[in-house]
This record gives structure tokens, sequence and C-alpha cells, in this order.
């Protein structure tokens, strides 16, 4: 299965990371780290994490308020959002493919 971000998707993951990468260095890679390792679990069972939506899904990444939701397609896994878990809980339908 092979690893698809949005546009979207992939700049907030990268603000997220310079965001924790001011506060403290070497933060912004202790949540890249997390941010792998969540994915790492959804490409090996994408169909074993919450559904949060008629087609996407959601993973957790630990010590890290976020999710990264995805839509697991049948040769992608394709990532719409890395979420924060303060924002509204679907404004991350506004960047999810129609």
């Amino acid at each position: 299965m092979r690893l698809v971000f949005r546009p979207e998707a992939r700049q907030e993951l990268l603000e997220a990371q310079a965001w924790y990468e001011l506060r403290s260095p070497g933060l912004g890679f202790e949540f890249a780290r997390a941010v792998d390792a969540a994915l790492a679990m959804a490409l090996r069972m994408p169909l074993a994490f919450p559904r949060i939506d008629a087609d996407f899904r959601h993973v957790i990444t630990r010590k890290f308020p976020y999710s990264l939701i995805y839509h697991p397609a049948e040769s992608d896994l394709v990532v719409v959002s890395c979420f924060h878990h303060s924002r509204r809980p679907r404004s991350w339908l506004g960047t999810a493919p129609k």
C-alpha cells in the first residue's frame, strides 16, 4: 500500500512539527516520529482504526494531541488531515476530497 498526503495535510503536519520545534529543540523530531509510528500502524492495518465518516478513519499519535485522518483506498492510504484535537471536530471535512 502506498502512502499519499493531500497537500493540505502535509502543510498541517509541517506547521505542527515547526511549532513543536520552536517550543523545544528536538520536540519537532519527536512529533515526526510519533506521526511516522501512527502511519506505519495505519499502513499495516488500514481498517483497524475507528471510522469517523463514511470513507474516513483516524489514527491517534502517541504523546501528541493529533489524529491522522485518512481514506484507505484500494492501493493507497490517503492522508487528508493532520488534525489537532482542539479543533472543531468536523472542520477537517473542508480538506477531504469530494
